[in-house]
């Protein structure tokens, strides 16, 4: 079974490759670009955007939505999920994964593809909104220098 492509959801990158296209590079379509559609941008679509199916909406898709497939869903395919392509999944192609197509993968082919906001933000809206569990998960698998403590501290 692949993970069902969702008409109207946006993704990004959001591996720890810092390759191009990857879920830390900052060039164009990078999981941290600024640019229009970026990973990191707060236009419309942007991976930073709080317009609808933004990573930081919280709108049906959105990435801090609690509807079906939104950043802070339990539901199967939901940010908070642990069953298979979940975004709090250890298996292949899940959000905490380090094989290729997962989450904390640092390779540049099969780039997992999520429609939460960077890592960084995703986890300081988690603790905000006092998503304590899955916080911790996230820190368990996520490289401290990506954790919002540090993260912002440097920018």
């Amino acid at each position: 079974m692949s993970k069902p492509i969702i008409p109207n959801l946006r993704t990004w990158p959001r591996n720890l490759s810092t390759a191009q296209g990857g879920g830390l590079s900052t060039s164009q379509y990078g999981g941290l670009s600024s640019s229009q559609y970026g990973g990191a941008s707060t236009s419309q679509y942007g991976g930073l955007s709080i317009s609808q199916y933004g990573g930081m909406s919280t709108s049906q898709y959105g990435g801090l939505s609690t509807s079906q497939y939104g950043g802070l869903s339990t539901s199967q395919y939901g940010g908070l999920s642990t069953s298979q392509y979940g975004g709090l999944s250890t298996s292949q192609y899940g959000g905490l994964s380090t094989s290729q197509g997962g989450g904390m993968s640092t390779s540049s082919s099969i780039v997992y593809m999520n429609n939460i906001p960077p890592w960084p933000h995703f986890l300081r809206e988690l603790e905000a909104r006092g998503y304590d569990q899955a916080s911790k998960m996230i820190r368990n698998h996520l490289p401290e220098y990506l954790w919002p403590e540090n993260y912002f501290g440097m920018r």
